[in-house]
């Protein structure tokens, strides 16, 4: 199995998750400006089951989110990296998945961070097409998508995540033309 340990862009560097990383996990998504388009922020219960899930799936499939830090001096911005899901879209897919700190926002992070995920899971899992779901009224996010190479799919109004979300995907052919 292929195991995605750690990625480095120019700017950014993301690594697993291990247990020291609650707060900062907690800091986000507790904080209503990032969860805005969710229909809830999440207690420190959750969060903790969360981390657990998350670490496990390392081990498990190889690949989950990950921290994302400066790697000028190992601030972490938020969280990027890919999910396995096979319940969204009627199909099995890998989703690039992001959420950062505000502070962090219209810096150019989670497109960076987003494309080198992207890259990675062509590269080494196989998959025809990678997938971004998204809120259908979060215009940054969706930009970032965009930005990613991906195009509007289709609206799924039903789902496992409780809100309306669009389907962003990019295609196997199209990434090799990038």
């Amino acid at each position: 199995m292929t195991q995605l340990r750690s990625l480095q862009t120019e700017r950014l560097r993301l690594r697993r998750y291990t247990t020291d990383d609650i707060d900062n996990i907690y800091g986000l998504v507790s904080d209503p400006l990032v969860m805005r388009y969710f229909p809830q922020m999440y207690s420190r219960s959750e969060v903790e089951e969360s981390l657990e899930h998350r670490i496990a799936r390392y081990d498990e499939i190889g690949y989950s989110v990950m921290a994302v830090e400066l790697r000028s001096d190992g601030t972490f911005v938020g969280q990027i990296g890919l999910l396995h899901w096979d319940d969204v879209d009627g199909r099995e897919d890998v989703e690039v998945a992001y959420m950062l700190r505000p502070q962090f926002w219209g810096c150019g992070y989670a497109i960076e961070a987003a494309r080198a995920c992207r890259d990675w899971a062509f590269e080494n899992l196989g998959v025809d097409r990678v997938v971004s779901f998204v809120a259908v009224d979060n215009a940054p996010s969706i930009a970032v998508a965009l930005r990613n190479g991906m195009h509007f799919v289709h609206r799924l109004d039903e789902n496992r995540f409780g809100f309306p979300i669009n389907v962003y995907a990019i295609e196997r052919e199209a990434w090799a033309l990038l």
